[in-house]
């Protein structure tokens, strides 16, 4: 009999540490993912910010050498992120193929310019920026004209929403932080109160405080330790899709960032699980004879 009991409670003990390493990576995962965006934010909006096109358009008769001397010129700053030159022959070709007629044959012209597309590193994309910029540029005598105008409405848009965007991935971080910690609480406060009546007749042998309560903080490492390692392992198989459908983002080769989350992941379910711990046993340590039972 007392051999079924022990197996029973040994089953019990197994499965109830089963579901606190599955509540602990079920938050943590959720918690990671959570992280892993308000960190990638700023790259996130970068790389959409770099998509948008100013077009230096250069007067008739300019030369080829003048173009490539303020190619080279603006390409050393450090503002600028990719330039491409483009002749009014290619710009026509372009155009034909896009409007399907060869509207040259039709005007006996071509109407288009030599014209240069530069964009910027996303940190520079803001209206006072660019409108500096094309201030500065269209002070050149062979440029005629500097424009970004259609891509204005969607700057505008999208540095607003970003900003707002960020804000509320903050306050939602923070308030699920706070809800981990409480479900992660909650499940080891469950697992402890199960043991009571081992830690309260350690306590009437004359066991110290200290001395109970090592051993449970040691399984509480480990717990936490296993439901990181779960919720990171979840996390770089999500990673690792992004990064072949979104390889621009090149997420799995930014080493600094894949540290601080996996990291941040690890110490919050160590950390979360030890103070729980802590905490749920110097409350048992404080239950009467009659509390135990309840």
């Amino acid at each position: 009999m007392s051999d079924f009991f022990e197996k029973y409670q040994k089953r019990r003990i197994i499965s109830t540490n089963i579901s606190v390493v599955i509540s602990i990576a079920v938050v943590l995962f959720l918690l990671g993912s959570l992280g892993f965006f308000l960190l990638n934010s700023k790259k996130i909006t970068n790389h959409f910010k770099e998509k948008i096109t100013i077009t230096v358009f250069f007067k008739e008769h300019t030369k080829l050498s003048e173009i490539k001397h303020f190619e080279k010129k603006i390409k050393l700053s450090p503002q600028i992120k990719h330039t491409k030159f483009i002749t009014k022959k290619e710009a026509a070709e372009q155009l034909q193929k896009d409007i399907g007629e060869d509207f040259i044959k039709f005007l006996g012209f071509n109407p288009l310019q030599d014209n240069l597309e530069v964009n910027l590193n996303g940190d520079f994309v803001n209206e006072k920026m660019m409108d500096s910029i094309k201030h500065n540029w269209q002070q050149y005598k062979f440029v005629s004209e500097v424009n970004y105008e259609y891509y204005k409405p969607l700057i505008k848009g999208l540095n607003q929403n970003i900003k707002k965007l960020s804000f509320w991935v903050l306050i939602i971080n923070s308030v699920f932080l706070v809800l981990v910690f409480l479900l992660i609480n909650s499940a080891i406060r469950l697992s402890l109160y199960n043991k009571r009546f081992a830690i309260k007749t350690m306590q009437l042998v004359g066991a110290t405080r200290g001395f109970i309560r090592r051993p449970f903080l040691y399984q509480a490492f480990w717990l936490g330790f296993a439901g990181a390692l779960i919720a990171s392992i979840g996390l770089y198989i999500i990673l690792y899709y992004m990064d072949f459908y979104f390889p621009e983002f090149n997420f799995l080769n930014d080493y600094k960032l894949l540290a601080i989350l996996f990291g941040g992941v690890f110490l919050s379910g160590i950390f979360i699980t030890l103070v729980s711990t802590y905490f749920a046993t110097r409350r048992l340590f404080n239950l009467n004879a009659e509390q135990l039972h309840f």
